[in-house]
């Protein structure tokens, strides 16, 4: 009885249920299957893999850098593994959630993965400078954020973000309307149709669109985006309360300067983040005093920290 051949490198293209895209480091892709009931693989995962008749079968799951993930009370939802960044395109209109645009921000400062933040639609005049004012904290908070206009400037917009992109590998995250098949296209010529063909593959024919998909932005692969579904809530559920105000830069910027060691940041006397906390007709972003937090993002904070104080099951 011959011996079974060695097991392969491999790298996770694209994943629906339990089934995985693999891409072998010539460039060749195959369905694969995890061992066992759990599928333990996503999208960005370096994994060793063995042929099985003519698809695969995944041995093992390589140690990986980072994992960006949500979760809810009900499961957890993990988007990609080994990231250099997520970019995190919102839209002036419709009118982006800073909630959401908070929790995102909060996930990829918890796996230690740099975040950046892309405003579209900047050809909507008021709206736009609207919807640019909410984004001057941020910046003030030294996140990246940059103005896009995919509609109207393409190939403009096209060679700004490949300045951001370039070497990297960046998750794509974005509400519905905000732009995220328009600026996966841009960048990636017949995304669209290779979607197609993965679905095709991994659902046996059937027109099934994948969760996550990996595209390699230049022909020395070199460069890659990970497209994401869309989500309509961002769980936190796996990070602590107290953790939250290390993850956010502007509460962090008074994190042990509190009378109270174990302060909230909620209503303890003496604390240094309430007394920064300013109102929403004060000067924003680079006019604001240095380690002023607006009075919308403490709002969040204490949303969310009730949310994870809530009784854990």
């Amino acid at each position: 009885m011959s011996a079974s051949p060695p097991p392969e490198s491999g790298l996770v293209v694209a994943s629906h249920g339990r089934h995985v895209l693999v891409e072998t480091p010539e460039g060749r892709r195959l369905i694969c299957h995890p061992r066992g009931k759990k599928s333990q693989s996503v999208v960005g995962d370096r994994v060793l893999w063995q042929v099985s008749g003519d698809e695969g079968s995944i041995e093992k799951v390589e140690a990986r850098r980072n994992l960006f993930y949500r979760q809810d009370e009900v499961r957890t939802k993990s988007f990609a593994a080994n990231l250099d960044q997520v970019l995190v395109l919102i839209a002036a209109e419709p009118e982006f959630s800073e909630s959401q645009l908070t929790r995102a921000l909060i996930a990829a400062e918890a796996a230690g993965i740099a975040p950046l933040i892309a405003l579209n639609k900047s050809d909507l005049v008021e709206p736009f400078e609207r919807a640019w004012a909410r984004l001057l904290p941020y910046q003030a908070m030294h996140y990246g954020v940059m103005p896009l206009s995919l509609r109207l400037s393409a190939e403009v917009d096209r060679a700004h973000l490949m300045q951001r992109l370039a070497g990297k590998t960046t998750l794509v995250l974005g509400p519905s309307g905000a732009g995220k098949s328009t600026l996966i296209n841009l960048l990636v010529p017949g995304a669209l149709a290779e979607t197609g063909e993965i679905s095709q593959a991994l659902n046996s024919g059937r027109h099934t669109t994948t969760s996550t998909t990996w595209y390699w932005v230049d022909e020395a692969r070199s460069t890659a985006l990970i497209d994401s579904p869309g989500f309509q809530e961002f769980g936190l559920r796996h990070l602590q309360p107290a953790q939250l105000a290390t993850l956010m830069p502007d509460l962090r910027h008074h994190q042990g300067q509190c009378r109270f060691y174990n302060c909230t940041h909620l209503h303890e006397p003496g604390c240094a983040v309430l007394a920064a906390v300013h109102g929403e007709g004060e000067v924003q972003g680079e006019g604001q005093a240095e380690g002023a937090v607006s009075a919308n993002r403490h709002r969040i904070y204490a949303d969310l920290f009730a949310e994870l104080s809530q009784t854990r099951w």
